[in-house]
């Protein structure tokens, strides 16, 4: 009874800058495409698009982490309807969300609620800081922290399949590493299930208490699991393979009979495999073409859903488990089902529908009337969706032949006679992915005349092994070269003004902004750096305790502080900052445990030294990621205005 999806490591991403949604993928050479559109819009145009501000655009709803209650009738979310991400429930018939939290400050994340009554468990850290305590919601209204303590990190894993208890992950004993707990549902009494001693993380445990499923990271691309039992304490390697291969566990069966795993072990592509806990032996369950991010079962066992990463949209598959049928949705206004969740009977399933010209809306549907309800309207009154953009998939040749997917959004007034300008946004990471879908920032800079190419250079999860180890080692050059190459599709397209483009991106992505404006400070007009590494030799020793699992795995992706200091001293734009002479914005959280604002103080201080154009932004209640509307609204904002001085004529 796993209450999330877990993802491939990515420790630098940015979550909040992917995106998602369907369409068919253009061909490798998409210009006789976009000309041809371009050409077409000239000829019959559409209505020109209205120009919206950024406070119409944010004020849509993002909505997020369904689940049922306990007598399947309502459902628990998480909206920023005020400003900030609080717990709201509404009923499966349709109605006015009812607000569970009222915070004005920090941002909350829905568990879910209890098995057996209408308390709820949820997460909350502070301004940011990633320092997530769980806390439960009784019945008065009244708050408890379940996890008290300083400078700890806790996170819900699993109820047990009866409902009378529940596990918990903290850091609280050893700052590196996560152990386990069991917490009793009536009196919170909590036992020591697991002590990790070895830095492994816990990924699941089995409804029954017994199993618990224990992951390894060797390097980003080779990972193992392991099988802890807790009535004989033994640990074994249950994925012994030979070469590079990953393997993750996806979720437990209700009967706590079999463990399904993602491998890529022997292919490209992770596909579905299932370990029986009493034989020890494994089967395949399901392949694509493409990976499987993830699987997992309703309570009752009668469905099972597993995602699908198509050419980066999310596409689910719902199997009847009793003869691996499928199970058909019902039809749809288009767009990306996520999060889809099942009641405790399974009569009903709940799903968010996601698109690129509309944001994520929660949707619930009964099995047995087949009848489908949405239960949320989250885009801005203000906003006419027919003024929003599409966006593509598009693939071009970089320097050395390697194909590079991007997901390009094009301004409807684009056209050979009305060349626009445009910004290069890279995702992430390392190890993200530019995926389709509703996203604000996207939308306000189309519908403020720039084009946008969301790129997935070399190294991008998503697009099979291979292409996702092809950056290891090679941070600040090939996949940079990729960025620069992008500048060649850009302009082949006959709409963008190849004298106009400017890079972003956040995390990673601010890294490879910084990285182009110092190792090819002729190839960008500007440059937007959202919390990103400029130092490498300090981020890697800098890192948050609790990802000493991961450590070794980073320093094999980016480069080793010691063994490598040379090389992160050649590819760190901070010791090269005297080459950068484009304007430069830079946006950072104070609170960032990742990418620390020092990383952002001394580019700014150094640029300023060549006399280059520098903004800076700090906002002293934001971590690594913008929560809070007010400063989303700021941080667009500035965006815009610094690329309209720099870019538009």
């Amino acid at each position: 009874m796993k209450h999330s999806i877990r993802v491939p490591l990515t420790v630098l991403c940015l979550a909040a800058a992917a995106f998602a949604a369907n369409a068919a993928p253009l061909a490798a050479d998409a210009k006789p495409q976009l000309a041809a559109k371009a050409k077409a819009a000239k000829e019959a145009p559409d209505r020109p698009a209205k120009r919206y501000t950024i406070e119409q655009f944010m004020a849509t709803t993002t909505v997020a982490g369904a689940s049922f209650s306990a007598d399947e009738k309502r459902i628990l979310f998480r909206s920023n309807a005020n400003g900030v991400f609080n717990l709201y429930s509404v009923s499966v018939d349709g109605g006015e969300p009812v607000a569970l939290t009222n915070s004005t400050t920090e941002s909350h994340t829905a568990i879910g609620y209890f098995p057996h009554d209408d308390r709820v468990l949820f997460t909350r850290d502070h301004g940011g800081d990633e320092l997530d305590h769980l806390f439960v919601r009784e019945l008065d209204g009244t708050e408890r922290d379940l996890t008290p303590g300083d400078k700890l990190k806790a996170d819900f894993l699993a109820w047990a399949r009866d409902g009378q208890s529940f596990y918990v992950t903290s850091n609280e004993r050893d700052p590196r590493y996560f152990d386990l707990y069991r917490y009793d549902a009536k009196t919170y009494a909590r036992t020591l299930v697991y002590r990790n001693e070895n830095g492994l993380a816990v990924a699941d445990i089995s409804g029954d208490g017994r199993w618990i499923a224990l992951e390894r990271v060797q390097t980003q691309a080779d990972t193992d699991v392991l099988l802890h039992d807790t009535q004989t304490g033994q640990t074994t390697h249950i994925t012994p393979h030979k070469g590079v291969a990953a393997y993750a566990a996806a979720s437990f069966d209700p009967e706590s009979k079999t463990l399904l795993m993602r491998s890529n072990d022997g292919s490209e592509f992770s596909r579905l495999i299932a370990y029986d806990l009493a034989s020890g032996q494994t089967r395949e369950v399901e392949k694509a073409d493409w990976d499987i991010e993830y699987s997992l079962f309703s309570q009752d066992g009668r469905y099972r859903v597993t995602g699908v990463n198509v050419d980066a949209t999310l596409t689910p598959r719902i199997v009847r488990t009793a003869d691996g049928q499928p199970v058909a949705l019902p039809p749809l206004p288009g767009g990306e089902v996520r999060g889809v969740v099942f009641s405790r009977t399974s009569a009903r399933m709940a799903f968010f529908l996601n698109g690129d010209r509309s944001p994520s809306n929660l949707y619930v549907y009964d099995f047995g009337t087949r009848k489908l309800r949405q239960l949320t309207r989250t885009l801005s009154k203000d906003i006419d969706p027919e003024d929003l953009v599409e966006g593509r998939i598009v693939r071009f040749k970089s320097f050395d032949g390697m194909t590079i997917p991007s997901v390009f959004y094009l301004p409807k007034e684009a056209s050979p006679t009305h060349k626009v300008p445009a910004v290069l946004f890279v995702h992430g990471g390392p190890g993200g992915q530019t995926m389709r879908g509703y996203s604000s920032l996207m939308q306000y800079l189309a519908n403020h005349g720039y084009a946008v190419l969301g790129i997935n250079n070399r190294g991008s999860a998503g697009y099979g092994k291979s292409f996702h180890t092809a950056d290891d080692g090679k941070h600040g050059r090939e996949p940079l070269w990729d960025c620069v190459e992008a500048k060649t599709f850009l302009a082949a397209t006959g709409v963008i003004d190849p004298e106009r483009i400017g890079i972003m991106g956040g995390s990673y992505g601010g890294y490879m902004t910084l990285a182009a404006l110092a190792f090819r400070p002729e190839a960008f007009k500007v440059g937007i750096d959202i919390f990103g590494v400029s130092n490498w030799l300090r981020t890697l020793e800098s890192i948050p305790p609790y990802w000493e699992s991961a450590r070794q795995a980073l320093y094999q992706e980016v480069g080793d502080p010691v063994k490598d200091k040379d090389f992160l001293i050649a590819t760190s734009p901070l010791f090269h900052a005297k080459e950068i002479r484009k304007p430069l914005l830079v946006i950072q959280g104070k609170n960032d445990p990742r990418v620390i604002q020092v990383e952002s103080d001394e580019i700014v201080e150094a640029v300023k030294k060549n006399g280059v154009p520098v903004e800076y932004l700090v906002f002293d209640d934001e971590g690594h990621g913008f929560k809070k509307k007010r400063n989303q609204i700021e941080a667009n904002r500035r965006m815009l205005e610094f690329l309209d001085r720099y870019l538009k004529p």
